[in-house]
């Protein structure tokens, strides 16, 4: 069904916009909020633009990007950034990831909690 990199959701230092996929709204609110909040905030402090993506295996990874032109956007931070996301928000992305691979990939979900046990 999905076998290209789909973006979860995402946000704009430039267009002051956040986008989210709404293939993922059975998601319940309080995580499309959480989602939400992170990804603003790391915008508002990092600038750029970052995307939540689920690669074909399922791994949720951070991209992010900005303008030649922007001297405000901080790479190291940036870096920096995502890792302490990675930590604070570890048990909400491995959820996630759990949630694509189960319900988009069709991965069975007794397999797949195996799996991360071994």
């Amino acid at each position: 069904m999905y076998k290209d990199k789909i973006v979860l959701c995402g946000a704009s230092a430039y267009e002051h916009k956040y986008y989210f996929n709404e293939d993922f709204s059975a998601l319940p609110q309080s995580v499309q909020d959480e989602l939400h909040i992170m990804c603003v905030l790391y915008t508002e402090e990092i600038g750029g633009v970052l995307t939540l993506e689920f690669d074909e295996d399922g791994s949720l990874e951070f991209k992010t990007e900005a303008l030649e032109s922007d001297a405000m956007y901080d790479d190291i931070g940036s870096v920096l950034r995502i890792k302490q996301i990675r930590a604070d928000k570890q048990e909400l992305l491995e959820s996630l990831e759990l949630y694509y691979r189960v319900f988009f990939l069709g991965e069975d979900v007794e397999e797949t909690l195996n799996e991360g046990e071994e």
